[in-house]
């Protein structure tokens, strides 16, 4: 699992979303880094991590987190997940290897006809990013064309770096089981709770904003993690680590600062 390290203190793990990598972190990491020792994972198949048997389902995914929890003693590792990193630090919770937990904008909680806007929406984007090829770079640094690749995401995707936004567009486009891993999640049944009585504290963060996971999914994961608190971020899409980055990192530090 390659892995990337900033600052002292107790461990604070960042899992992030599909397609993606521990780049997209990169607006709070300074941030979280001069309270706590970060360290920021790509997830098996994503960014610098091969892919390995079962990578391209969650199932699979929870699994090899498993067991890299496991293999470097972080059984009770205060963690943060965004979109299915988000439904992943659930499912660790949930199996009794984490600490502290804060869930932004988790996956898994989708049904009926958000499961099919889910696979289209999800698969259309990323068959168009892999036609665009050189032309994601000029685009991402547009406001304009920016605003348009990113409406389901960002709340306001004038306003983000552009170098970020082609980062994040390249690993979409670039992650090999992105296809296999939509239709996986699309079909899967939806995330199961409670939290181990081992865990600690849970958040559940959730855009406003969320034009992929709905906001209304909200209360289905309350549902399942009854003992999380249900935290809204007013001016936020699916990514509140982009679009709100200080109230992003104030209720991560609230939630993991025993």
């Amino acid at each position: 699992m390659h892995t990337i390290t900033h600052g002292e203190g107790r461990s604070l793990l960042l899992v992030h979303g599909i397609g993606s990598n521990h780049t997209t972190w990169r607006k709070i990491v300074p941030s979280l880094a001069a309270e706590r020792k970060v360290i920021a994972i790509d997830l098996p198949g994503h960014g610098q991590t091969p892919a390995t048997p079962g990578s391209d389902t969650f199932a699979g995914l929870a699994d090899s987190l498993a067991e890299y929890l496991v293999s470097q003693g972080f059984q009770s590792v205060d963690m943060v997940g965004s979109s299915l990193g988000g439904r992943l630090v659930l499912e660790m919770a949930r199996r009794g290897h984490a600490g502290a937990v804060v869930a932004l904008d988790p996956g898994g909680f989708w049904m009926g006809w958000e499961r099919h806007y889910l696979q289209t929406t999800l698969l259309a984007s990323v068959y168009l990013l892999r036609g665009l090829g050189g032309m994601r770079k000029p685009m991402a640094h547009s406001p304009v064309t920016r605003s348009m690749l990113l409406a389901q995401l960002s709340a306001h995707p004038w306003e983000l770096d552009g170098e970020m936004v082609a980062d994040e567009l390249d690993s979409y486009a670039s992650t090999r089981t992105f296809t296999q891993l939509v239709n996986d999640l699309a079909a899967a049944p939806m995330q199961e709770g409670p939290a181990s009585s081992s865990s600690g504290a849970i958040t559940i963060g959730w855009g406003r904003h969320d034009r992929l996971c709905w906001p209304g999914q909200a209360e289905r994961a309350l549902a399942a993690f009854p003992s999380a608190r249900l935290h809204w971020f007013e001016h936020s899409g699916h990514f509140p680590l982009w679009d709100e980055p200080e109230e992003t990192v104030r209720v991560i530090l609230e939630t993991t600062t025993a």
